[in-house]
């Protein structure tokens, strides 16, 4: 009956993903709702209601949230990964790991504290923030 304009239709994500380059260095928050994948250099923390793949160039320092992550470069921070994370044989990870899924080729660095989904995300989250509620009140 009506036509919907295109201004005000909502296009799924799926499927598109945003990219950083190699020889990209940024410092700063990158929130998404589709995948992400990083062949610069990223100082900060990425959510991301997709997937976040590192390439082998890539560097990531911070913190990751996200559904899936597939992982070729290196990695250092907290890394919550709502379903599969997987390492390539050129990864190295260092910090802390919640997972649902691990899978880890060989070759692969993998030097960090890795929880599976016992603990969900959320209540890792409601710890953090606990925490530093705490951290606050003691400064």
């Amino acid at each position: 009956m009506f036509a919907e304009s295109k201004k005000n239709r909502i296009e799924p994500l799926t499927g598109q993903t945003n990219r950083i380059v190699e020889n990209t260095i940024i410092k700063g928050d990158l929130i998404s709702e589709a995948d992400i994948r990083i062949d610069g250099d990223l100082e900060g923390s990425i959510t991301a209601k997709g997937k976040v793949v590192i390439g082998r160039a890539g560097k990531v320092t911070g913190k990751i949230q996200c559904m899936n992550a597939d992982i070729e470069g290196k990695f250092e921070g907290d890394l919550l990964v709502e379903n599969i994370l997987t390492l390539k044989g050129t990864a190295a990870i260092e910090g802390d790991v919640v997972v649902g899924k691990l899978a880890v080729e060989p070759g692969a660095t993998f030097n960090a504290a890795c929880s599976m989904k016992g603990a969900s995300l959320k209540s890792v989250q409601e710890n953090d923030a606990k925490q530093q509620k705490a951290t606050e009140k003691s400064a």
